[in-house]
């Protein structure tokens, strides 16, 4: 019975009102639901200069966010973090640059920024490639997480 009032015009009709009621209800729910504060944090406005930063300065052409960036400096994904590196590490780096990453000329509190945005990607998660495995479709996952069967 139910098949039949399905193939008919108004089983049709009904089926695509359903479907846009529901999304008129879901479309309302979404653009009228609070969404938490998170601007009032002064190290997020200070991390949110520091990407600012980061993309003025292009820092992307020659570093890299897990792996993703370019390929002359390294990855900073977890250079706060990582052993023998840190803050300090970071900002000697940021004040003097290197033989291979010029200096800026970057004033103190662009350099509080970028560390702060540094401290933001650092807490994101890990890097390094002992973390991911790659399947053998060439795809990568996180060591522990089985990827999906084909």
């Amino acid at each position: 019975m139910a098949d039949r009032i399905i193939s008919t015009s108004f089983g049709i009709k009904l089926i695509y009102g359903s479907l846009f009621v529901c999304f008129l209800f879901f479309t309302a729910f979404v653009y009228t639901s609070q969404v938490p504060d998170t601007t009032s944090l002064p190290t997020r406005e200070l991390a949110l200069q520091g990407k600012h930063i980061w993309q003025k300065q292009n820092c992307g052409a020659c570093h890299q966010f897990y792996g993703l960036g370019g390929y002359i400096g390294p990855d900073v994904t977890n250079v706060i973090s990582a052993k023998g590196k840190g803050e300090t590490y970071v900002r000697a780096i940021l004040t003097h640059g290197t033989a291979t990453m010029p200096n800026f000329n970057l004033t103190l509190k662009d350099i509080d920024a970028l560390v702060a945005f540094l401290q933001e990607a650092d807490k994101t998660g890990k890097s390094e490639r002992h973390h991911f495995m790659a399947d053998t479709y060439g795809q990568i996952h996180p060591k522990g997480n089985k990827p999906p069967q084909k």
